[in-house]
């Protein structure tokens, strides 16, 4: 029992903790400890410290650029080669099914996706540091792009005359679809390489910061509306129905209303296969999910569907008996490079930018996931720089934008992946294919390609669902959401993302223009200050007002502190200065006719007069010289008790306000000034204002700015908000017995100069013009 006893004491005595300690103000506590300061390095030292190289610090760069020369050394044969390789073949499958799905969207020959899927992976293998994304095509990337290629290559502009066309006895208008295809494949090359050289760009200039702007709620809203763009493009396929391609502004609209407009066509073959394909997909897909604990590796769904569909399609020869839609022709081997067409990059430089951060934030969101999961770190510049030379390389042999898509990558971690040797690998497969296996492919309804698109969007589609949750936790979140959502839909992908980033840049100004703010109180024997309102034994110091005002203060915001400062107080300063000055100029007037008499006990009525002191304020100004003593009298005004004057002047019930700059972190010009002008504006009604619980940056700052002078001094700055509360009980405590609420007015009675307050008296090029404007309206 002792020991127990024994045991316990310790925890007793860390429960609770004393401190004693001076009263710190920012000028006591940099008098007894002097601030280190600042040693910035001087340019030459900068540019010695850059210029610097050895033969370790050669090594770090070049590990730095090649991030294979720090993971492949160390590479474990036979622990991790044999799951490499089951992971590359089985993603290698899923990619392959995947680019010739894709190329669909991008509105290029699927063989193209082929070589997306392969050229990629190549470059990425010696410059990303993600060990376990799938890099490829993604969706909605891909739709991205298909926007630019349908916009720039419209079917309009390959129309022919159907007599002039060899091989067939038609007349009417066709589309040329070879020089079509050829320009698509032209224009989204291009395109890939711009983008690329925007990577690599951004990645140089170290602005992998940037992918920082697209919060989750945003990228979940942008990917949402994304699938639902890429099942509206995909739905024609599936039903085989003929549309024109719409861009743009309510594209997706346009493309609905004409597909059902020609529901009526609909190939009944291509749709059975389409909604088959879909269901079987989706079945597998929930079947993986939930028992991948007992399936070692997942059912790979896609393969195993295109293989059967194709056998299908060839031995009841679809596209002659049921007119159903078919890749026909697929080019084996490998295309010679090509260089972009430079003519081109002004028409696409605005979609490229945004194609190049969606795909860039999508590969490094994905790859974060794994790294956090298997606890190794990758480099957002370096990402950069490796996916943008991705793109430069693959856009030389007519790819379209690879970024990775998740579905691809689950695979790959999940079949045993633990490098990017399994991406190797995985591209040796897609290779296999076009070099050997194309052809048998060409027999394959492209409703099944697209109906493995939607498939694949299920988790796309899901994220609606985050939406109540967002609204519970943060309903601006939800917000950005669903606007991002709804104007990608409206006005497309590129638009969109554009409309969803500046709303949510929207909220974060509108979140800082108008902070949290409120008058704080003491937690009784303690130091810890809380919301008066929010908690009920919260007790504010006697005549001491606390607002904390919880953001920066600038340009912006400065009228939100003005205004907080006049709810916390009760009272608007600058009013009960004029107040108080047209009070003080009325007194004195009826002095003078003799209506009140003052003396060092205050002002009174002559006894036996009607007390006419109450007199309108609209009534004029006197200028009769009054015959009246000339001796010097001294009195006292009560600003608190009833005046013998009719001005309505407000109560003033403190004598301290204490700014709480806990949560500032900084402030501009504008913010500076402002608050000088406060503090004159309640010193000149006797309530004096204290700083505490700042930054020391902000004292750097306010020094910069000559935010101190003699009567703005560092004394008033304390290091919290309890230092500053003990100062101003000390002062009043042993103050000389002097009330901060009289003042003193000396009175030359046969003056005729208005009375103003002895301790305000300025120059005036030391008065703000707020002040001096204010000064003018209550003379």
């Amino acid at each position: 029992m002792a020991a127990g006893e024994r045991a316990e004491e310790p925890l007793a005595e860390l429960s609770h903790y004393l401190v004693a300690r001076p009263i710190y103000s920012e000028a006591g506590f940099q008098e007894e400890n002097e601030r280190r300061p600042p040693l910035p390095p001087t340019l030459r030292e900068r540019a010695q410290a850059a210029c610097r190289c050895s033969r370790k610090r050669a090594f770090q760069v070049t590990k730095s650029f090649l991030p294979i020369l720090e993971w492949l050394p160390n590479y474990r044969v036979k622990e991790w080669l044999v799951s490499d390789i089951i992971s590359g073949v089985s993603t290698g499958l899923v990619a392959t099914l995947q680019g010739l799905a894709y190329a669909l969207l991008v509105a290029v020959p699927v063989g193209y996706g082929l070589y997306s899927a392969f050229f990629p992976i190549l470059t990425y293998f010696f410059l990303g540091t993600s060990r376990h994304i799938s890099v490829g095509p993604f969706p909605v990337v891909s739709l991205m792009v298909g926007s630019v290629v349908l916009s720039m290559a419209p079917d309009d502009n390959f129309l022919i005359d159907g007599s002039n066309a060899t091989g067939t006895n038609v007349t009417g208008t066709l589309i040329d679809t070879e020089s079509r295809d050829a320009q698509r494949v032209l224009i989204a090359s291009t395109l890939t390489f711009l983008v690329g050289i925007l990577q690599v760009i951004f990645g140089a200039l170290q602005i992998g910061f940037i992918v920082r702007y697209l919060a989750d709620p945003l990228v979940g809203g942008f990917t949402t509306a994304a699938a639902f763009q890429v099942l509206v493009s995909q739905l024609k396929i599936v039903l085989n129905v003929s549309t024109k391609n719409y861009n743009g502004v309510l594209s997706i609209i346009y493309t609905l209303i004409e597909t059902f407009e020609k529901i009526g066509t609909t190939n009944i073959a291509d749709l059975i296969a389409g909604l088959l394909t879909i269901f079987v997909c989706m079945v597998v897909k929930e079947i993986n999910d939930r028992f991948k604990h007992k399936i070692p590796i997942p059912i790979p769904i896609e393969v195993i569907v295109t293989i059967v569909a194709t056998g299908i399609s060839y031995a009841a020869d679809l596209e002659k008996k049921y007119n159903a839609g078919i890749v026909k022709s697929i080019p084996r081997g490998f295309l010679p490079p090509e260089p972009p067409d430079v003519s081109l990059f002004s028409q696409m430089i605005a979609a490229s930018f945004s194609i190049a951060i969606v795909a860039y934030a999508i590969a490094v969101s994905v790859g974060k996931v794994y790294a956090t999961k298997y606890d190794y770190a990758i480099d957002g510049n370096q990402e950069f720089i490796a996916f943008g030379f991705s793109n430069i390389f693959s856009g030389a042999f007519s790819c379209f934008v690879a970024t990775t898509a998740l579905s691809r990558t689950a695979v790959q971690e999940s079949t045993g992946g633990k490098t990017q040797v399994a991406g190797i690998i995985s591209a040796g497969i897609v290779l296999i294919s076009i070099v050997a296996l194309g052809k048998l492919l060409e027999p394959l309804q492209k409703s099944v390609l697209a109906a493995v698109v939607i498939a694949n969007l299920k988790g796309m589609f899901m994220q609606v669902f985050d939406v109540p949750r967002l609204w519970r936790q943060n309903k601006v979140d939800a917000m950005i959401w669903v606007f991002t959502c709804v104007a990608s839909i409206i006005l497309g992908l590129d638009l969109g993302l554009l409309a969803g980033l500046l709303f949510g840049l929207l909220t974060v100004v509108l979140r800082v223009q108008f902070p949290s703010w409120g008058g704080f109180g003491n937690i009784p024997g303690t130091d810890i200050y809380k919301k008066v309102k929010d908690y009920k034994n919260v007790i504010e110091p006697e005549g001491v007002k606390i607002l904390k005002f919880s953001s920066p203060i600038f340009y912006a915001n400065i009228d939100g502190l003005k205004s907080s400062l006049k709810s916390t107080v009760g009272f608007d300063a600058v009013k009960v200065y004029n107040k108080r000055l047209k009070a003080l100029r009325k007194i004195q007037k009826l002095i003078k006719k003799g209506k009140l008499k003052a003396t060092k006990n205050g002002i009174i009525s002559e006894p036996g007069i009607n007390n006419e002191a109450f007199e309108p304020d609209e009534e004029p100004e006197d200028n009769e010289d009054l015959q009246v003593p000339t001796k010097e009298v001294e009195i006292q005004v009560d600003w608190n008790s009833e005046l013998p004057v009719k001005v309505n002047i407000p109560k003033v019930p403190i004598h301290s306000l204490i700014l709480d700059f806990g949560a500032v972190t900084f402030l501009d010009i504008v913010a500076v000034k402002s608050i000088k002008t406060i503090i004159r504006e309640f010193e000149r009604i006797d309530v004096r204002v204290y700083f505490a619980s700042y930054q020391d940056n902000l004292i750097s700052q306010l020094e910069r700015s000559a935010f101190f002078d003699d009567i703005v001094r560092k004394d008033i700055f304390f290091l919290t908000v309890h230092d500053a509360v003990l100062y101003i009980r000390n002062q009043m405590t042993y103050s000389d017995n002097q009330d901060p609420v009289f003042e003193k007015i000396s009175l030359m009675q046969e003056s005729k100069e208005p009375i103003e307050f002895t301790e305000t008296s300025r120059p005036d090029d030391e008065l703000d013009v707020q002040e001096e404007a204010m000064r003018r309206l209550a003379s």
